[in-house]
């Protein structure tokens, strides 16, 4: 069965995320942070949303599960198992059905043992016996089970927070840059198990801005910049710069290690600072009169792309 005609389990339509600051006083002002967003994941699809930091990843993750700060506010529409994702339908199904592994162990409570926390307080022995089997294939010993997250260095904290997503069966994972501090055969292993789950019929939703690792599991890599979805293409695709779309998308495929590392000049803009039309327009040989207006997102050799030179 091709992705195609597998069941969407989360469609996320024209999302966007802004931030009420204060200035000069008493001057309310909207900060759009996160702004036309789109991303699918299909059941047993494995989708990587790539971007530098500062791009506004991980506050997508926030918005699906419903957990953004009290000063943002989101728009658009979030589409989970065909309906939308109300505040309570995300209240319902976040930890059950839709699992977060987060980018900071702070999401681990200090005051809980490990053990507790994993398996959600169930003391039966098919727990325990799960458990024992994920911490082994994490080279954690059972005692960490009786600890507390204080007690265990980052790296060790860290493969906690992923055993949380294989403890149950999840539906939605959203692995939010799942593997900082890992060494590198951890980080293949956490890895090949969060493909093991899409294998299995989750959908997995991996923000990361590590393209390299990315590439080895997932099937689609959405690409990110500035706040702004940019290119929805095939894993396959970046196997050659050719294949690719966008201007941004073919300078990360450049700055691959097997690639040469190559670069290009300037950074990625600050919400406040954002240019008309094309926020990667300043840095791109293409740019012209045409990028500097609204940018339709539109289908092209089997990918979408927001650009108006892709071909």
């Amino acid at each position: 069965m091709n992705m195609e005609e597998k069941k969407v389990i989360l469609d996320i339509r024209n999302f966007s995320v802004s931030f009420e600051q204060y200035e000069k006083g008493f001057q309310k002002t909207g900060l759009p942070v996160i702004r036309n967003l789109d991303v699918t994941i299909h059941e047993g699809e494995m989708v990587a949303v790539v971007g530098s930091s500062g791009s506004g990843k991980s506050l997508l993750a926030h918005g699906i599960l419903g957990i953004l700060p009290y000063n943002a506010s989101m728009g658009g529409e979030l589409i989970y198992d065909g309906a939308l994702l109300t505040k309570e339908r995300q209240k319902a199904l976040r930890g059950n059905e839709i699992v977060l592994v987060p980018q900071s162990v702070a999401f681990l409570d200090p005051l809980m043992k490990i053990g507790s926390q994993i398996r959600k307080g169930k003391k039966d022995a098919a727990s325990k016996k799960k458990l024992d089997g994920i911490f082994e294939g994490y080279h954690l010993k059972q005692e960490v089970q009786e600890l507390y997250p204080f007690e265990l260095s980052g790296g060790m904290n860290r493969r906690v927070l992923v055993s949380t997503a294989l403890m149950g069966n999840p539906r939605l994972v959203i692995a939010d840059e799942p593997t900082p501090g890992l060494h590198m055969e951890m980080v293949k292993r956490v890895m090949s198990h969060f493909r093991e789950l899409a294998d299995k019929g989750a959908g997995v939703l991996l923000i990361t801005h590590d393209l390299e690792q990315a590439l080895e599991v997932a099937d689609r890599v959405v690409v990110f910049y500035a706040g702004t979805t940019v290119e929805d293409a095939d894993a396959k695709d970046f196997r050659s710069e050719e294949m690719l779309r966008h201007p941004y998308s073919k300078a990360l495929w450049r700055a691959l290690p097997q690639n040469g590392f190559q670069f290009i000049k300037g950074t990625q803009p600050y919400v406040k600072d954002l240019p008309q039309g094309c926020p990667f327009g300043p840095r791109c040989e293409l740019c012209g009169e045409e990028c500097k207006g609204e940018i339709s997102y539109r289908d092209v050799r089997g990918g979408r792309v927001r650009c108006t030179r892709a071909v």
